[in-house]
């Protein structure tokens, strides 16, 4: 059993102010019902409300944690593709740090990989066994920096990306999309919702895609089918109830493929690894996953002070996982310094998943303080399999690859040389929470307080029981000024239960994390405005490394960073803009060069800009944009590795990149015409670079050509 050494007793007494807000409820409350909110702005680019820091609809400028919200309209207009694309801009979000990978959306928020969330609820349970989400079903996007466990339960110091589903509105409406690209790329979308009774108290929307495309690595594909019908029941004035679906299913491959620091960020006698080079075998190279989703979500009023919501998810889904990679570790060139020995994996994976929250919501006023108080209970049970396949994959020329030569290649994990099945783990967590933001005047006091349970049990060559709880905490203060200035300052907690055993010998400890945070929030008035300025400081406790053979744990991470970002809104221009500094280091390990190391995968600086010319004065309906994203230098994780007076590794560093983005578009009628470009210099960069080995390739030039009709 392992706790928190800090016990802060100051959250508890805070909270416990919240049963006296219950029981000393006043009319005075229902006066604030009446006041409008306004959550996005005119055009639709900018939210001014999120629900992920404290899983209620609340200002971004009340609420004394770091927060950005994407919105429909931002996604659309910078042309995502995937929800990795989508994040780009973000400060604190380093978007792909592993390459153009058609495995996952992969980020880093400050330093460190953060959870997936989908309504709420964590969305990914082990590795490579779900399928990938598609932008077009979303909403709006939430990313919370910082530790994150009190209200979602395990996470990591760097936090959560929450994405909001679409959901049945009133009205009947619809679009259809059609897109061509390069790289083969065809897709048709569509997206409807209407209502099914004369009063309305049933809405029922449906959306889906179908794309079949290539990818700028050869022969892997990136194929989808997805529909995702809702319906939401007005059930009385004051219940409603949603239900959800989500049926899709991805065909692909492995886009990432590993390559060695000689002929990437190192010098090679036949110059560089072309980036499009494919290492597995076509045809039988795959990354294929299916997956079916089930979401209730009830919210009830009580009263005009007291509502429950619940929100609850089952899924299942399963992969389908042939891919090749360098059978040496670290990936090493062959004596003719163009071939690499290669390893056959097979990998099946599935995965069956419950996940559930309720909370009470609650609006209360004691003496001068108003409280808003969320209590809620979450819950999860993950249950997920695993079978495992290796065999000799013979070598490939990386510069002239002649395929086609192993023609006995397993297909079934049973076959391979090396065989392991069943490997089944069933981790349950159940969470208890409290919050109470207090507000008085233009004060606002954030607390909220947590107790988790956690039971893994892992089947391999027997069954392993493992047992982790964790009390943890979050305080933040804010003061919102008159001319729209808010400081804020929080200190808040994370814990991450780690199973398995470490290759060092022994059991894993949870993943432990704090963090101090100041920073300033600013919404002019007068204006559509929004900047935001972030300072933190984290130590992350029994930080884990992985390497494809073994996962190290080592002693305590820390992880320094200054974090701006300003959304603006005019009338016919709108720009988006973020910096982040990350400093980061590596304070005990007992692995050589990793003491004093930085972080690997994180860049140093980055600066992004999207700015949109939509010149309605003179030419309405064109819409021209421009992106630029910045990325400094990473590094591997590593030092050099001084062993009997002789270098035996010595560290590398990527270089700083810039790349730029174009959209120029055109809406007249029910129509919009765009056409979007994704690093317009077709410029070959690393995003990264690890001291296991191997180092990845960004994306390439990407032309997407859309035509939209809305009815």
């Amino acid at each position: 059993m392992q706790h928190f050494k800090t016990k802060p007793l100051w959250l508890a007494v805070l909270i416990g102010m919240s049963a006296n807000a219950i029981a000393n409820t006043t009319s005075d409350n229902e006066k604030d019902k009446d006041i409008e909110t306004i959550t996005v702005s005119p055009k639709g680019l900018i939210s001014y409300v999120s629900a992920a820091a404290s899983k209620s609809d609340t200002p971004i400028v009340e609420t004394p944690v770091s927060v950005s919200v994407l919105t429909q309209k931002r996604i659309q207009d910078i042309g995502a593709e995937t929800l990795q694309d989508a994040i780009g801009f973000v400060a604190g979000v380093y978007n792909g740090p592993y390459g153009v990978d058609t495995r996952g959306d992969w980020s880093k928020i400050r330093g460190v990989d953060p959870l997936q969330y989908l309504d709420g609820l964590q969305m990914m349970f082990g590795y490579y066994n779900n399928a990938r989400p598609n932008p077009y079903m979303l909403e709006r996007v939430e990313i919370l920096k910082g530790p994150s466990s009190t209200l979602y339960g395990q996470g990591s110091t760097g936090g959560i990306i929450n994405s909001i589903s679409k959901r049945p509105k009133s009205g009947t409406f619809g679009e259809i999309w059609a897109q061509v690209g390069n790289y083969d790329r065809k897709q048709l979308a569509g997206d409807f919702n209407t209502e099914l009774n004369d009063d309305e108290s049933l809405l029922f929307r449906v959306n889906g895609m179908w794309r079949d495309s290539g990818t700028q690595t050869d022969y892997v594909d990136d194929n989808t089918l997805y529909v995702a019908p809702s319906l939401s029941w007005f059930a009385s004035d004051a219940t409603k109830i949603n239900l959800s679906a989500n049926i899709q299913k991805n065909e692909s491959g492995s886009s990432t493929q590993f390559f060695p620091h000689v002929g990437t960020i190192k010098p090679a006698p036949f110059g560089q690894i072309p980036s499009e080079r494919f290492v597995s075998e076509p045809g039988w190279d795959k990354y294929d996953t299916e997956q079916q989703a089930f979401t209730l979500q009830v919210e009830h009023e009580i009263n005009d002070l007291v509502s429950v919501s619940w929100n609850s998810r089952y899924s299942s889904s399963e992969s389908t996982y042939r891919t090749m990679y360098s059978a040496n570790w670290p990936p090493t060139l062959e004596a003719d310094n163009r071939s690499m020995a290669r390893r056959v994996l097979l990998s099946d994976g599935e995965a069956d998943v419950f996940t559930t929250d309720m909370q009470l919501h609650a609006i209360a006023t004691t003496g001068e303080f108003d409280h808003t108080i969320v209590a809620g209970i979450d819950y999860q049970n993950a249950k997920t399999n695993t079978d495992r396949g290796y065999d000799i994959g013979g070598l490939i020329d990386l510069y002239t690859p002649n395929y086609g030569q192993l023609p006995n290649l397993p297909t079934k994990v049973s076959d391979a040389a090396i065989a392991a099945l069943g490997d089944t783990q069933k981790d349950t967590q159940m969470g208890f929470y409290l919050q109470d933001s207090i507000k008085y005047g233009g004060l606002v006091i954030n607390a909220v307080l947590r107790h988790d349970r956690v039971e893994s049990k892992v089947d391999v060559a027997g069954t392993e029981t493992e047992d982790q709880n964790a009390t943890i905490g979050r305080l933040g203060v804010l003061y919102s000024f008159d001319n729209g200035l808010a400081p804020y300052a929080s200190y808040s907690e994370s814990f991450k239960p780690i199973y398995g055993q470490k290759a060092q010998g022994g059991s894993f400890k949870p993943q432990q994390g704090e963090q101090i945070e100041v920073g300033l929030k600013y919404q002019p008035q007068g204006t559509e405005h929004l900047f935001t300025l972030a300072v933190y400081d984290i130590k992350d406790t029994n930080f884990v490394r992985s390497t494809p053979e073994f996962d190290y744990q080592d002693g305590e991470v820390k992880i320094q960073g200054v974090e701006l970002e300003a959304q603006l809104e005019f009338d016919q221009v709108d720009v988006y803009a973020s910096y982040a500094y990350t400093d980061s280091e590596n304070l005990t390990s007992d692995q050589p060069g990793l003491k004093g190391a930085k972080l690997s995968a994180v860049p140093d600086h980055m600066l992004s800009t999207w700015l949109t010319y939509r010149p309605e004065r003179f030419l309405p309906g064109l819409k021209l944009g421009v992106g630029l994203r910045y990325v400094g230098k990473t590094a591997d994780g590593s030092t050099d590795v001084v062993m009997n007076g002789q270098t035996v590794y010595q560290a590398v560093t990527t270089d700083s990149y810039e790349l730029f983005d174009l959209m120029i578009g055109y809406e007249f009628d029910q129509f919009d015409i765009s056409l979007n470009v994704d690093n317009v210099a077709d410029d070959t960069v690393i995003t990264s670079c690890l001291s296991r080995g191997d180092c990845f390739y960004g994306q390439r030039r990407t032309v997407t050509a859309n035509v939209k009709y809305r009815f």
